[in-house]
């Protein structure tokens, strides 16, 4: 068993064990190269209830091959778009000069950002900015040296397992524990836009948390919130979508992203469930005081049973409410004799009925 925190301190909040579904939004390309619109989705994010907008910080030189994807048949997402992949990495850049801006906006508004680096210069940017935790995109899973790197800036890591195998993820969590850094969360993700619902496996998640101890979640491109609440209800404790104004417009992920309704009917739908959740201990709630009684059964006289006489299976019956003695006594009152005169209909006490000598 891995020796990973129960709970990870990032800004103001506390994540894991006994808190609220951490929830962050995505905007990916879908600022369409106007941070005036980052700005409005940011804004958006945080009226419809999400804890943190994420950006993603890349160069187009630094994480695509114009040449090497252009020798490739590519039947996903990327073939779909008509254009070399290098040249649209290039369009949906969040400019560095931005970055600054547009974190100092989000913390004017009171939402936390934060972003998913992929090249050192990105890391070193975000922890220029003040990140809270950096968030480690699926693809960069087995690359090593970045994970190291970012873990030896000593702040919270959440990382993404998509299209990644048991062994891939043991080997990035070890590059990661050996710099000491142990505050990890990770989540389970289907590596395509968008994924289906069938694929999300959400149950790796149970195999996360046996096999680490560790602080789950999901990030999740499959469509609705179904896969979201599905890994609140297994323990994820951070949850990720991506997050658009508008499905319709023109841009590589905005038909895969949650419009601001869908996703604060997400975001409410989840304290909802957690709220349902509970803590685990069987006890009747405030709400069942009355249902506890007239929803069961106790030990009625089932004809008139005179003072004095033997109490048979045959006058008694078990009926509601439960205002006497409860069914599970009966044999300990049969052969015993009332105390009272006791009318049909009537419920049996204990001080209806004569001690045994």
């Amino acid at each position: 068993m891995k020796n990973f925190p129960k709970e990870i301190k990032i800004g103001p909040r506390l994540i894991g064990e006994n808190q609220p579904a951490f929830i962050m939004a995505d905007i990916g390309a879908n600022f369409d190269g106007d941070l005036e619109k980052a700005k409005k989705l940011a804004l958006a994010i945080k009226e419809a209830g999400g804890d943190v907008v994420k950006i993603q910080s890349f160069l187009a030189p630094k994480i695509v091959s114009g040449k090497g994807f252009a020798s490739m048949q590519l039947k996903g997402v990327h073939g779909s778009w008509g254009r070399p992949v290098d040249e649209i990495f290039k369009e949906v850049e969040f400019p560095r000069e931005w970055h600054k801006e547009f974190f100092e906006y989000c913390k004017e508004i009171g939402i936390m950002a934060s972003s998913a680096p992929y090249d050192f210069a990105a890391v070193d940017l975000m922890d220029e900015l003040g990140v809270d935790f950096y968030k480690i995109g699926s693809g960069d899973i087995t690359w090593h040296e970045m994970l190291e790197y970012i873990a030896k800036k000593n702040k919270p890591m959440i990382l993404a397992t998509g299209a990644s195998t048991l062994e891939e993820v043991d080997e990035a969590i070890a590059v990661i524990e050996r710099t000491g850094n142990k505050n990890l969360i990770l989540l389970q993700c289907i590596t395509n836009y968008p994924s289906k619902i069938e694929s999300a496996n959400i149950n790796v998640l149970k195999t996360y948390q046996d096999r680490y101890n560790i602080i789950t979640g999901y990030s999740d491109h499959a469509p609705t919130d179904i896969v979201p609440l599905g890994a609140v209800a297994l323990g994820a404790k951070v949850i990720e979508k991506h997050f658009t104004l508008n499905k319709k417009d023109k841009g590589p992920d905005h038909s895969h992203s949650m419009e601001p309704q869908e996703f604060a009917q997400m975001v409410k739908r989840i304290r909802q469930l957690e709220s349902a959740m509970g803590g685990g201990e069987k006890n009747i709630v405030e709400e069942e005081a009355e249902t506890v009684i007239v929803q069961r059964r106790s030990l009625y006289a089932n004809s008139k049973i005179a003072k004095g006489e033997e109490i048979t299976l045959n006058n008694i019956i078990e009926l509601r409410p439960a205002l006497g003695i409860l069914p599970k006594f009966k044999l300990a009152i049969v052969g015993r004799k009332a105390r009272r005169n006791i009318e049909a209909g009537e419920p049996l006490s204990w001080e209806d009925i004569e001690d045994i000598i």
